[in-house]
């Protein structure tokens, strides 16, 4: 998929609030410092789409960018941890939820996980939500020129091992570099399969 337009719609602070509109829907989240908005703006190859910042939180609301004229591109609120008070946390991930819930338009939600991290309970519950609730999901390991391979491979073998202790069939895996735009071509084209209905 060759990304030609890329243009914000709009902030929400309220699922309700979020644009009406029946084009796909492809949103992004993950915990506070995942990599969330580097990475959305390495599939868009636009600087400037999303904020950056090294401190976590940076990202409050409910960001739609139209891509192409014909699909949005989601940017939600991290979870987990971030420099705001324990209500302002829930906060947020009810935001992300109700998003996630009324959503109709939703084609699939990717997960992001810092590859360096071991498996969290925070991202594990996250994903054990989903499964409940039935929301299409796959996960997007992120931040993966940190490592070498050989480490690579270890730390997503130990995160399969930890799924398939609750997941019968593991949802797709992505593994993506906002330094190196490793992984963009299989990011974009699974989202274009995906409208596809492929």
């Amino acid at each position: 998929m060759i990304i030609k337009k890329t243009e914000f719609v709009k902030s929400s602070s309220k699922p309700e609030d979020c644009p009406k509109t029946d084009k796909p829907e492809f949103a992004f989240v993950g915990r506070s410092n995942v990599g969330k908005s580097s990475l959305l703006n390495m599939l868009a190859n636009n600087r400037k789409l999303a904020k950056t910042s090294s401190s976590p939180g940076k990202t409050k609301l409910i960001n739609h960018f139209l891509i192409n004229d014909e699909w949005f591109l989601v940017d939600l609120p991290g979870y987990g941890y971030a420099r705001t008070s324990k209500s302002g946390r829930k906060e947020y991930l009810s935001l992300i939820t109700g998003y996630l819930l009324k959503q109709r338009n939703l084609y699939c939600l990717f997960v992001l996980i810092d590859c360096r991290h071991k498996p969290l309970k925070s991202d594990l519950e996250f994903i054990e939500w989903l499964g409940t609730k039935a929301i299409p999901f796959v996960i997007c390991f992120t931040k993966t020129d940190k490592l070498s391979a050989s480490a690579l491979t270890r730390n997503i073998d130990t995160y399969k091992a930890e799924l398939n202790k609750r997941w019968e069939t593991l949802p797709e895996i992505f593994l993506t570099s906002s330094i190196d735009f490793s992984g963009r071509e299989e990011v974009l084209g699974f989202i274009k399969k995906t409208i596809r209905g492929e």
